[in-house]
């Protein structure tokens, strides 16, 4: 944004007081960079980076890349370095970035709500055997993940994303981070309304559009029709969530300021009603209250959650409303959140008489050769195609009625199972020490290990329990919004060892009940202890439990001697 653009906004923000120290807000005149983050993006723009990865590094090779572009404008792209192999997580914290990373890179692709083909999903496949070492992971911002990507084959794999409407643009960086949109928009038969056109025109006017390619932070964004608020639309920067007006019909209310990691809030709700062609609009309005007035002195207060918790969301809505729709907004009690299931796993009915599939990946650790595998049966059983999900889920659409048993055999062969434990539905993992920079601990694995075990020590668990394991305090796995929250740190064991492990957040929930899990006090567990510390408390659970009680009500009120897993209560009977 232009000094005399700067000028005029300022203007006409008269009415809001300046802060007594400065915050790096635009619209408040402080436009010169408070950090070298901020100084970066105002060096050059990180999309012209795109230019230079094609014509300049992809040729000359990773030593070319200009450590400014490396370690900052390659996220506009999709792109990070990876850890290099063989670094533990107590050096994690204490090493310069430079001596973490390799000389390879994770790349994520986005989808943004979109229906993949079984071309697409294919394509993906055979991006992570030809060019990520068989990497391709499912994440909870519904991308693929590969890793071992190589700056020269960066350009190849941009065009064959590009053949299937695919891309990695602004997957990363402070930027419009990939969007969340319903996996059974425009087929679900319970659906209030279909959102997928507003994410398509918001990614058509708003992604490489430098208007909006320099936020102070990230920013998340989801979109659901579906009545069981299927994006987890709590934890995102701004949500536009089904709402029906009694007069003007389906549409949507808008949610602003929700984040987690260390300094965790849940989004707040305006109380409006919009159109579905309105949608793009408001999201270039909260999108600009970010990019104008959020705080840009410290990259710890840069998300959009702490400005809703100082302004509060009857001024947010006001600013909105004044300075950036010029328009006031239809008001309408918010919709109740449900309970229960969001990631719609399973065999459903669609509104056309087809069914769709959920399937689940274990902690969405997929692989390339898995995805070909994939678009192999979608070909072979006439399915439409596959969405991704929040919860590292694919969902397959427009599935024949009579073809549904045999598919789901099929799917279970190869490991993509259609009626998973309980175990292995409810839990989540972040990428972890594996390939992050920012990981202690190991999580991929030790998810995978661990639902392995559960499903043999609770074979038949009746009730949802979930787990998500994270690597570090950053909450890419929503860490305190499970059952069973396992935040990644180093711990001592018995015999007085540092040693990787967890601290433990206890009955978080999404939903009507939304709330973030219980910490005890200075309880902390290893990940060798971790398959027998969450045997404990779900034994004690399942005793304990009131008729009809959840794991998060239990948990809310249980003595923490049951919590921490010291006392094991009996089942009775």
């Amino acid at each position: 944004m232009s000094d005399l653009r700067f000028q005029a906004k300022k203007a006409q923000f008269t009415e809001i007081p300046r802060p007594r120290r400065a915050e790096g807000q635009w619209a408040l005149g402080y436009t010169e960079p408070l950090n070298k983050n901020e100084q970066s993006k105002k060096d050059d723009d990180p999309l012209n980076v795109r230019d230079r990865i094609l014509y300049t590094y992809s040729k000359r090779g990773f030593d070319s890349i200009d450590p400014a572009d490396l370690r900052g404008r390659f996220r506009w792209m999709g792109l990070y370095t990876q850890r290099k192999p063989g670094i533990d997580g107590g050096k994690t914290a204490s090493l310069d970035e430079e001596e973490l990373d390799d000389r390879y890179f994770m790349m994520r692709v986005r989808s943004d709500g979109k229906l993949l083909s079984p071309a697409a999903v294919r394509a993906l496949g055979s991006i992570g055997v030809d060019f990520a070492r068989d990497t391709a992971d499912v994440t909870d911002r519904e991308n693929i993940q590969y890793h071992w990507i190589e700056i020269e084959n960066v350009p190849t794999v941009w065009e064959r994303l590009e053949e299937v409407g695919l891309h990695s643009m602004e997957a990363c960086g402070d930027s419009p981070r990939p969007f969340l949109g319903s996996p059974v928009a425009g087929v679900a038969a319970d659906e209030i309304i279909d959102g997928t056109p507003a994410l398509a025109e918001i990614e058509r006017r708003f992604l490489n559009n430098p208007e909006f390619s320099n936020f102070p932070r990230k920013f998340k964004t989801a979109v659901t029709g579906h009545p069981s608020m299927d994006v987890s639309p709590e934890t995102n920067d701004v949500s536009f969530v089904g709402s029906v007006h009694p007069v003007h019909g389906p549409g949507f209310d808008v949610w602003v300021g929700g984040g987690l990691s260390t300094n965790p809030m849940l989004a707040q709700k305006l109380g409006v009603w919009i159109p579905l062609e309105q949608v793009p609009d408001v999201w270039a309005g909260v999108a600009g209250i970010f990019r104008d007035y959020g705080y840009r002195r410290l990259r710890s207060r840069a998300r959009l959650k702490f400005l809703v918790a100082d302004w509060g969301v009857e001024k947010f809505r006001e600013v909105l409303e004044n300075e950036y729709l010029g328009d006031k907004l239809v008001s309408l009690d918010s919709p109740v959140a449900p309970v229960g299931y969001r990631d719609h796993i399973g065999v459903h009915e669609q509104k056309d008489g087809q069914r769709y599939i959920g399937i689940a990946p274990t902690a969405g650790r997929v692989s390339g050769t898995l995805l070909v595998r994939l678009a192999d049966l979608m070909e072979q059983y006439g399915v439409a195609g596959a969405r991704l999900t929040p919860y590292q889920k694919i969902v397959l659409i427009g599935v024949a009625p009579e073809k549904v048993d045999e598919l789901l055999d099929r799917l279970d062969a190869i490991g993509l199972s259609g009626r998973p434990s309980q175990w292995r539905r409810n839990t989540m993992a972040c990428t972890g020490i594996e390939f992050c920079k920012l990981a202690i601990v190991d999580t991929k694995e030790r998810a995978r290990r661990l639902v392995d075990e559960l499903e043999r020590r609770f074979p038949g668990l009746d009730t949802p329990i979930s787990i998500n394991v994270n690597g570090c305090p950053n909450a890419c796995a929503r860490t305190q919004v499970a059952d069973i929250g396992l935040k990644g740190q180093l711990v001592l064991d018995d015999d007085g060892n540092q040693v990787e492990g967890f601290q433990v957040h206890l009955g978080g929930a999404t939903g009507l009940h939304a709330a973030f899990g219980r910490k005890l006090r200075a309880h902390k567990i290893t990940s060798a202890g971790l398959d027998d510390y969450v045997t404990n408390v779900v034994t004690n659970f399942l005793a304990d439990r009131a008729d009809g009680e959840t794991f998060a009500a239990w948990a809310a009120r249980a003595d923490d001697d049951l919590l921490r897993g010291d006392k094991v209560v009996e089942p009775v009977g």
